[in-house]
C-alpha cells in the first residue's frame, strides 16, 4: 500500500507539472525535474555553442566585465552572500612570449576560490586543454597525436558529448587524460539558480562516474562567464575552476585558416606556465597539434599534468 501511495503521489505531481507547463516544450518540461531531465535527454542542438569564449582574446583590451544593467534579471543566491555580477574571463596577449595580462582583480578573485588560469611562470612548463562542446570529427586525430608524443591533456565535455561519444571519452580516460566538466547544457553560469548550477555540474559528474568510475574535479565555465557566486558554489562542490592564459577564436566551423595559422598563433603566444585552451572542433588545431608539440619542445618547453597544479 505504501508503494502504491508513493506511485500515485508521483503521478499527481507529474500531472500538475504538465498542467502548469502545458504550453512548454518537452525540453522545458525536463528542466522542471530535479535532475534537469537527466544527462541523456539532451542533444547538441539544445546547446548554445555559437560563442565559446565571450571575453577578450586579442591584444589591446583585457577581459570585459558587464554593467549592473546586464545582470538585472539574473537570479542570485537566496542569502545574497556573494556578488553575482557577470564577469567574462579573457586575457590581453603580449609579444615576445611574455606572460599575458588578465583583467585587473580577476586573477585575485578566482584564486580566492581556488581557481587557476596559469601555472608557475618561472618554469617553462605548459598545459594543454581542449573544450569539447560537440564533436566535429577531429578528436580521434588529436588523441592520436597526444599518444604519439606522450602528452597528457584535459578534455572538457558537455552532457550531449558524454551521451553521443562515450567511445572517445573512454579513450580519453584509458589513455591517461583528464576529463573535465563543461556542464550538461553549456549555460552561462551566473544566469542559472543555485539549484540549477549544482545540477548542471553534479548531474554530468554522476553520469560520468557511473560509466567510468572516476570523479571530475576541474570545471571550465561555459563561455568563460562566471561570478563570485558561481566560483564560491563550485568550490564548495569540490571543483577547481580552470580558466586559461591563451585562447583564440578557433571554434567557428566556417573559419578554416590552415594548420600554419594555428601553429603560428600558438607558438608566438607560448609563455611559462601557459594553460592553452584549444577547441577540438577546429581542423586547424588538429592538423597543427603535432607541429605545436614538437615546436614547443624545441623552444625548451615541457608539457605538464594539470593535476600537479592542485596537488602541491
Amino acid at each position: 500500500m505504501k508503494k502504491k501511495a508513493i506511485a500515485l503521489l508521483l503521478v499527481a505531481i507529474l500531472s500538475i507539472m504538465t498542467i502548469m507547463c502545458s504550453g512548454c516544450s518537452k525540453k522545458d518540461d525536463l528542466l522542471l525535474l530535479s535532475d534537469l531531465g537527466g544527462v541523456y535527454a539532451w542533444d547538441f542542438d539544445d546547446l548554445d555553442l555559437s560563442i565559446e569564449v565571450s571575453g577578450s582574446l586579442t591584444e589591446g583590451v583585457a577581459a570585459s566585465i558587464s554593467t549592473e544593467d546586464d545582470m538585472a534579471d539574473t537570479p542570485v543566491d537566496t542569502k545574497g552572500v556573494y556578488s553575482n555580477k557577470l564577469m567574462r574571463w579573457g586575457i590581453r596577449r603580449k609579444p615576445g612570449n611574455q606572460t599575458p595580462d588578465a583583467d585587473p582583480g580577476a586573477p585575485e578573485l578566482i584564486a580566492k576560490y581556488g581557481g587557476i588560469y596559469i601555472g608557475d611562470t618561472s618554469q617553462k612548463v605548459i598545459y594543454l586543454t581542449f573544450d569539447e562542446g560537440y564533436e566535429n570529427g577531429y578528436t580521434p586525430k588529436i588523441l592520436d597525436v597526444l599518444r604519439d608524443n606522450n602528452v597528457k591533456a584535459v578534455f572538457f565535455i558537455t552532457g550531449p558529448y558524454l551521451k553521443e561519444h562515450q567511445d572517445l571519452v573512454r579513450r580519453m580516460v584509458e589513455e591517461g587524460h583528464t576529463v573535465g566538466n563543461h556542464t550538461i547544457h553549456h549555460p552561462s553560469l551566473p544566469e542559472v539558480s543555485d539549484e540549477q548550477l549544482e545540477e548542471e555540474i553534479l548531474g554530468l559528474e554522476r553520469a560520468f562516474k557511473e560509466k567510468f568510475g572516476k570523479e571530475m574535479k576541474f570545471l571550465r565555465p561555459p563561455k568563460g562567464e562566471y561570478s563570485e557566486r558561481t566560483l564560491a558554489i563550485t568550490q564548495k562542490l569540490g571543483y577547481t575552476n580552470l580558466f586559461w592564459s591563451f585562447a583564440y577564436d578557433d571554434w567557428y566551423r566556417d573559419k578554416i585558416r590552415g594548420a600554419d595559422y594555428a601553429y603560428q598563433m600558438v607558438m608566438r603566444n607560448l609563455h611559462n606556465g601557459a594553460i592553452l585552451l584549444l577547441h577540438a572542433v577546429s581542423k586547424d588545431n588538429a592538423d597543427a597539434l603535432d607541429m605545436i608539440i614538437k615546436g614547443a619542445r624545441e623552444m625548451g618547453y615541457t608539457f605538464g599534468d594539470i593535476n600537479d597544479l592542485i596537488s602541491n
